[in-house]
Order: structure tokens, then C-alpha cells, then sequence
């Protein structure tokens, strides 16, 4: 018989909510219930997909990194594109480059028979002299190329050229290649006038004949006569082919 307290029928309980709960919410024997297997399972999957350690990730990208770009890390003969290959390469180039700039940039000496004793004695006498005969001025050429200075005999002798042409349409292009080459502040062949006369070549510009330079010659001109003409005559290509030449007309 059933106490005046008791209800007539047992009373269930909520589900969840009796001593089983109770333990898998603690982590107990309720772990393995499917629900228990099936969160045991989640946390592996979120193991195994944890990223790796920044150390690892920073080595990797490091390795990555050299295998985008093996010629800067590579030095061994298995590399087919070393960095040293590729600069020496380089810098080949570029001597050759600036050797053929240099070579183009000046021009051959004039074609002139070998001077004869009598002519290199009369250079002695007078820088006109001198500058009257192809030998003569290509000896003086190369002596000026001594002294880092040909680009006065260069444009001298540009000048010289330009007094014998007669079509209107060359003797502008070849004015404009002179003031570019010698007279023009950007050049490294710029030719020491002052700025009298190049006030003078600036105006003549305007409509170019052949005598635009004749004051800019004319001060070129004296220059080497007063400054390079007398280191000239004592230097040792000037005395070495006076000696040269007295030497075989002694033999003779």
C-alpha cells in the first residue's frame, strides 16, 4: 500500500537530467555514450587539422622561397643560372659596349704618306707649319690624346670640313652635329670658348652658313698654338720620330 503522500503512479524525469547526466557533463563513464564517441571524434579532427607551429610555417616559406629563386641561394654546378654567371655576363657586356662607344666616338686619323725629316723639322718652326700637312696633324692629334684634350683638333678639323660644303641642307645638319658634339654644355667632347663667342655661335644658329664657328676655330686654334703646341715639340712622340727619321737618312 502506497502512503496518503505519494502519487498514485511513479512520476519519470526529465531526460538528461538523472545521475547519468550528471556524470557525462563531469566527463565520466557518460563519455561513452554515442554522444561522448561522437565529441571524442570531433576533437581529433580538430587536432589533426591544427596549422603548424610559426617556426615550421617560417621555414617552409623560407625553403619556398629558395626554390622560386635557386640562382641567388645556388652555387654549385647542378645550378643552370647562378648568380655569378649572370653578373660576369653582365659586366662583360658592358665593357664591350664601352669599348665600341669609345671606338666609334673617335674618328680615324687623316690618310697621309710618312712624314720625311724635312717636313718634322719644319713643324719646329711654326705650329702653321704644323697644321699644314695631314702628318703634321695627326701627329699633333695623337700627342693631344696624351693630354685627354683631342676634342680641339676634332672640332677644328669639323669646322675645316664644314667650310667646303655648299648645300644649304647639309651644312645645317652638319652645324647642328658640331654645336651638339663640342659646343653644347652637355657634351663630354665640349670644346673651353667664352662667352663671347658662344653668344656669337648661338645667334649664327639661327640660320647656319659655313662660317657659324669661324670665331669659336679661331680661339681653338690659339689655344693649342700658345698652350699644346710648345708641350708638343717637347714631348717624346715629337723627339722619338725626329730621332727615328735622322736615324734613317744617316743609314741612307
Amino acid at each position: 500500500m502506497r502512503g496518503a503522500g505519494e502519487p498514485p503512479f511513479p512520476v519519470a524525469q526529465p531526460a538528461g537530467t538523472g545521475g547519468e547526466a550528471c556524470e557525462d557533463a563531469q566527463g565520466g563513464p557518460a563519455a561513452d555514450t554515442p554522444m561522448g564517441s561522437e565529441r571524442t571524434e570531433i576533437r581529433k579532427r580538430q587536432m589533426a587539422t591544427t596549422p603548424e607551429t610559426p617556426g615550421a610555417a617560417q621555414a617552409q616559406l623560407s625553403t619556398g622561397n629558395r626554390g622560386s629563386n635557386a640562382c641567388c641561394f645556388c652555387w654549385c654546378c647542378c645550378c643552370s643560372c647562378s648568380c655569378l654567371t649572370v653578373r660576369n655576363q653582365e659586366e662583360e657586356r658592358a665593357r664591350r659596349t664601352s669599348h665600341e662607344l669609345q671606338a666609334e666616338g673617335i674618328p680615324n686619323c687623316e690618310e697621309s704618306p710618312a712624314p720625311t725629316l724635312e717636313e718634322v723639322n719644319a713643324w719646329a718652326q711654326s705650329f702653321d707649319k704644323l697644321m699644314l700637312t695631314p702628318a703634321g696633324r695627326n701627329a699633333f692629334r695623337e700627342f693631344l690624346r696624351t693630354e685627354f684634350s683631342e676634342e680641339n683638333m676634332l672640332f677644328w678639323m669639323a669646322c675645316e670640313e664644314l667650310k667646303q660644303e655648299s648645300n644649304k641642307s647639309v651644312i645645317e645638319e652638319k652645324a647642328r652635329l658640331i654645336y651638339e658634339d663640342y659646343i653644347s654644355i652637355l657634351s663630354p667632347k665640349e670644346v673651353s670658348l667664352d662667352s663671347r663667342v658662344r653668344e656669337v655661335i648661338n645667334r649664327n644658329m639661327l640660320e647656319p652658313s659655313q662660317h657659324t664657328f669661324d670665331d669659336a676655330q679661331l680661339q681653338i686654334y690659339t689655344l693649342m698654338h700658345r698652350d699644346s703646341y710648345p708641350r708638343f715639340m717637347n714631348s717624346a712622340i715629337y723627339k722619338d720620330l725626329l730621332q727615328s727619321l735622322s736615324e734613317k737618312s744617316t743609314e741612307a
